[in-house]
């Protein structure tokens, strides 16, 4: 696919058109009370993987709704004093998977805690353990609808409760340093990432990858491709409906976090990316809040982003803040 979006000079400048409301800050800090009501229960148990250079374990904790939600922790096993800490969240449609899947941060000597997102795990890798026990109102097959009569019912509402929760649990283990945590993830995980980045104030870093969930006007109108189509096809069938659709996806949408954001950043985008179109990460990345920000842009990838050579520029930067 040719670049399709606007150049990168208008890239760099682009704004959403994203209207946030006014009772965001006050919606969110109730749904994080609601959830603290709960115990956050986080649980580690020792699994046996026949790996020798990490100890993983198995973890259950308390999300939205005291929900239980799953993870894997990763340590680097001849390290024994609380380690950086890095919180990674899952793309759109894959679950937490096995945790010999994820062996690069816990290599670079770092506790490496990965959140299993809820009702997913069955589109792509090695599955996931986490069930979405709530209902909600009609939608269209996938997660982009479920819920989107009222923000108060959206899907993503306890997704990025649970992710927020994530960082609580991840921080709780003796082994982990909570002072040098960070957060990443690609796709919708970094989506994840950059909601966690407005809702947590004392990150010292978050990378979101290519992020989803991102200036969602431009999105629902730009792309033909799933998930942000998913959205289409739901008012396409749900006439009349737009103005309440737009509405709730204001409070989830990543350019309010990022206009919150109080860590440094290191994105991805590609510029014939048509899943998260590159004017809807840079609508993000120029809302983003911290003054030390920073974008590789990855000019003929489409969403596989930068893949390993990210990764590997992902370890240079995080080297220098944990």
């Amino acid at each position: 696919m040719a670049l399709f979006d606007l150049p990168i000079e208008e890239l760099r400048e682009h704004r959403s058109a994203s209207t946030e409301p006014d009772d965001f800050d006050a919606f969110w800090a109730k749904t994080l009370a609601e959830a603290r009501e709960f115990e956050l229960d986080a649980r580690f148990e020792p699994v046996d993987t026949g790996l020798s250079t990490v100890e993983v374990y198995d973890v259950t904790f308390a999300g939205f709704g005291g929900h239980p939600v799953k993870a894997w922790l990763t340590l680097p096993a001849a390290a024994r004093e609380p380690l950086p800490l890095l919180v990674e969240y899952v793309g759109y449609g894959g679950g937490r998977g096995l945790p010999h899947e994820h062996l690069l941060w816990a290599s670079s000597g770092r506790a490496h805690f990965l959140m299993d997102t809820r009702g997913q795990g069955s589109a792509w890798g090695a599955g996931g353990d986490t069930a979405d026990p709530v209902g909600g109102a009609p939608a269209f097959p996938g997660f982009m609808t479920r819920g989107i009569d009222a923000p108060e019912n959206y899907y993503y509402r306890r997704v990025f409760t649970d992710a927020v929760r994530a960082v609580e649990a991840a921080r709780s283990h003796p082994r982990t340093d909570a002072s040098r945590t960070a957060v990443t993830g690609a796709s919708q995980g970094g989506g994840i990432t950059i909601a966690v980045a407005g809702l947590v104030p004392d990150l010292v870093g978050a990378a979101p990858d290519v992020p989803f969930l991102c200036d969602f006007p431009r999105a629902t109108t730009l792309t033909d491709r799933d998930p942000y189509r998913e959205i289409g096809r739901y008012l396409k069938t749900h006439r009349g409906r737009s103005a309440d659709v737009r509405r709730t996806l204001a409070y989830f949408d990543g350019v309010h976090f990022a206009a919150r954001a109080q860590a440094p950043t290191l994105f991805s985008a590609a510029l014939e990316d048509q899943t998260c179109p590159p004017s809807t990460v840079f609508a993000a990345f120029n809302a983003w809040a911290h003054e030390d920000r920073s974008i590789e842009v990855y000019e003929f990838n489409d969403h596989e982003g930068g893949g390993a050579h990210h990764e590997a520029a992902k370890l240079r930067w995080l080297r220098s803040r944990a």
